[in-house]
Formats: C-alpha cells, structure tokens, sequence
C-alpha cells in the first residue's frame, strides 16, 4: 500500500495541472463537494484563478452499514439512486425514504453553515468543475452532477485525484470531462492513496471558502 498525495492540497494542486491540460478556464466555477472536497477544490479555484463554491451532497447509506451507499441527494432536490445496492441489502422503500429524509436535513443545515450570507456561484453558461478528494461508490457525484445540470451550465468537467479504474465509463454521456489523476485497478478506499487523510472539519469549509471569496473581490 502507497500513499499518491500528502494530502487534500497537494492533491487539488496536482489535479489543478491535469485540469488546465484539458483546457479549463480562468472564469470556471469550480463546485467542490463537503467537506473533503473543499480543500482540493481550494487549489485548483487557486490555479486556475476560478471562482469557488460548494455543491452540498449527502450520501444515503444503507440503514445498519451507513459507508455503503444505496444513493445521494444533492441541493436543489437531485437525487440518484442505486437500486441494485437496494435489492442486495433488501432495503425497503419505507426504509429508504427514512434515510433521505433524515439527510435532507442534514443537507439543508450544513449549505446554510457553509454559504451564511453569500449567495450561491451563478454557474448557467460557465464551465463548471465538480471536485471531490476521491470516489468510491460514485453515488454522490452522481447527484452533484443532476443537481449541476439543472443550472444549465455550458461544460460539465469531473475532477478528482483518484477513482477506481473504469470509473469514468459511469458518467459518460452525462459530463464533458472526466478528469483524474490516477485511477488503480486495486482501489479499496480514498483515503488508502493519501498520506494525511483528517476529516475536514466544517469550520476549515467555511475558512477556505472566505478565503476564496476574498481572492476573488
């Protein structure tokens, strides 16, 4: 087992190079998702002189085993939902819908938290740039990316620093880039490729945030 990156920052600096390469723009709005998304979003709207917002995302973790995803919502009420995990672990749709409404909440709470009195990034007619410090499942990019699309921006690009092989076969036809630094065929989890992987806490979200807001002012 190898570490890719030291850490979130690192790891948004090196995704900020591959993203340049497929020709990311200065006016992008780059949307990372909380918490852990927000650092390596941070250096790549740092990079490439964006703009910097978050994408609020809950996964829906099956009731008794919460990591294994059975979907994701994203703000403005997208959801994906994967019904395969559903049938397997015999979820029942009352069940379900107990879990979504219980990160509904938590989704409405932490986009208050995060944003304050800012208003949300305009994003229709922009490329837009949905960054996460890594996927798994795939579940709550799959939400981002719905939510995202109601905006009606002019590219979609994904961007993490490491995925799964094949992960990029998942969202063609949805997004106009799948851009990741590395994607190994023995990927277990995230936080196996990162040296330091602390969870980020809501008061750094809110820091990098201001800090990005005040870049751009």
């Amino acid at each position: 087992m190898y570490s890719l990156f030291r850490d979130r920052s690192e790891a948004g600096r090196i995704l900020a190079a591959h993203l340049r390469n497929e020709g990311a723009q200065s006016d992008a709005v780059v949307l990372a998702l909380p918490r852990g998304g927000v650092p390596v979003g941070f250096e790549v709207a740092t990079a490439l002189g964006g703009e910097l917002d978050v994408l609020p995302v809950r996964k829906l973790g099956v009731p008794g085993e919460r990591e294994l995803a059975m979907g994701a919502i994203a703000a403005g009420g997208a959801m994906y939902v994967d019904h395969g995990t559903m049938v397997i672990a015999r979820v029942t749709q009352a069940q379900f819908e107990a879990v979504r409404a219980e990160e509904q909440i938590e989704l409405a709470r932490r986009a208050a938290l995060y944003r304050g009195e800012s208003a949300p990034a305009q994003v229709e007619g922009r490329v837009a740039i949905i960054v996460d410090d890594g996927m798994a499942t795939g579940s709550s990019m799959q939400a981002a990316v719905r939510a995202l699309r109601q905006q009606h921006p002019a590219r979609v690009i994904i961007g993490l620093p490491v995925a799964p092989l094949g992960a990029e076969a998942d969202f063609s036809g949805i997004v106009d880039a799948f851009v990741c630094v590395a994607s190994p065929s023995n990927f277990f989890s995230v936080g196996q490729y990162y040296e330091d992987f602390s969870e980020t806490t809501d008061d750094e979200v809110r820091e990098l945030l201001a800090r990005a807001r005040a870049r751009k002012s």
